[in-house]
């Protein structure tokens, strides 16, 4: 039980990786040090899906880790 939560958890945090990286593109810490133009865009498409997924990976990680501890 623990091997395959373990398991699980790994791959989640790879996937978490991988996602906030992909969207990560233009923005970072170069924004905050003046590197893009200070302006409100809503989020559409594949963006919002891949901050959905990004919340919903991470809400499953802390669930993961929550558990581990637990067990």
């Amino acid at each position: 039980m623990k091997t395959a939560l373990l398991i699980v958890q790994i791959l989640v945090s790879s996937l978490l990786i991988l996602i906030i990286l992909m969207q990560s593109k233009g923005s970072g810490l170069s924004s905050v040090f003046g590197g893009q133009g200070g302006f409100y865009r809503s989020k559409r498409g594949v963006e919002k899906l891949f901050v959905i997924f990004t919340i919903g990976l991470a809400v499953l990680f802390l669930v993961l880790s929550i558990i581990q501890v637990v067990i």
